[in-house]
């Protein structure tokens, strides 16, 4: 309970405004349970982030960013020279799951089945019919170093194809063309290797959205999800494995799809899933037992330096159980902002 823990948020990707309401929720429950924690807003163009870090004294980062530039990365680095444990993944991990290309590279590497794929980029509108060949419809393009799913777009023709990719190159100099394929979107929770369970996704939009997991009218969410305990169990074991496979620690979710026949695909792995109350991985949790203010602190707990540089705060930080008698605790927060 000695440590200041800095909660940093914001940043100037696609997702800041995501990652402001996780960092108020993860703020809010670690000062709940007596920490003294610290809310470090990251702006553009305002103090660079090493000026924010120094000014607030922390001695413990936990990682409330999304997006390029938060968890990709570039914040971990920084964390590593600077000596201070964070949370969530290291450098090469975070660089890797960040980059849709090269984690499907790692998960075809590990045999680990994901939807064939091809890369586009600005040079690809010239040739696009030759290049799509017969690669077939419909697809997926996705931003490959782009977290927010509201810049995924699925295209039906060669027409829809040309303009999604044009949409997509004002997110990305590179896009990925993922086939389509159809079928029930789980997400799996995974905290420091340890399963903690899935939700089922489903949309009223026929594709999954950020939208359609917190607004009720596009899109509801099951959990768990709606698998024999053989297949689920299956699931699980093959995100675990997507998550070994990128070397990623800490909190994770892992995006799959599951067909009606025998086939499971990885589509992606956050290393910075969201964590307000409402977001999936708090609600996975939830159906373990765990609620939101013991999950932000079993977050906590897995802070480190992944690069061995000093030690780790994971055997400093107090169990669950006994900060329960901390909740009277006068809060203590305070606000450095870029």
């Amino acid at each position: 309970m000695t440590k200041r823990i800095g909660v940093l948020m914001g940043g100037m990707s696609a997702e800041r405004q995501a990652s402001l309401c996780t960092g108020e929720g993860v703020a809010s429950a670690l000062t709940f349970r007596g920490y003294d924690v610290v809310k470090i807003v990251i702006d553009p163009g305002r103090a660079p982030l090493d000026e924010l870090v120094r000014k607030a004294n922390i001695d413990v980062a936990f990682l409330a960013l999304h997006g390029r530039g938060g968890e990709d990365g570039c914040v971990q680095g920084l964390l590593e020279w600077m000596q201070i444990p964070y949370t969530g993944s290291g450098v090469l991990a975070s660089a890797l799951a960040m980059d849709k290309l090269k984690a499907k590279e790692l998960f075809r590497l590990h045999n680990i089945p994901t939807p064939p794929y091809y890369v586009a980029n600005e040079d690809t509108l010239d040739a696009l019919e030759a290049i799509h060949g017969s690669f077939g419809f419909p697809v997926v393009v996705k931003p490959r170093n782009e977290g927010s799913s509201a810049s995924v777009a699925r295209a039906n023709d060669t027409n829809e194809l040309r303009g999604a990719i044009q949409r997509g190159l004002a997110h990305d100099s590179g896009l990925l063309v993922e086939r389509f394929v159809k079928g029930m979107e789980v997400q799996v929770g995974i905290l420091d290797g340890r399963i903690l369970g899935g939700v089922e996704i489903v949309s009223r939009q026929g594709n999954f959205d950020d939208a359609s997991a917190y607004t009720p009218s596009l899109g509801e969410t099951i959990c768990p999800p709606r698998l024999d305990a053989t297949r689920l169990g299956g699931v699980m074991n093959l995100a675990l494995r997507a998550v070994k496979a990128l070397e990623c620690s800490g909190a994770c979710r892992v995006d799959l799809l599951v067909t009606e026949g025998e086939n499971e695909y990885v589509l992606e792995v956050s290393t910075s899933p969201g964590l307000t109350e409402t977001s999936l991985l708090p609600m996975i949790a939830a159906s373990a037992g765990i609620d939101y203010g013991t999950l932000c602190e079993m977050i906590l707990r897995t802070a480190s330096l992944r690069a061995g540089i000093s030690g780790s705060v994971r055997e400093e930080a107090p169990r669950s159980s006994e900060c329960t008698a901390l909740r009277d605790v006068q809060p203590r927060v305070r606000s450095v902002a870029g």
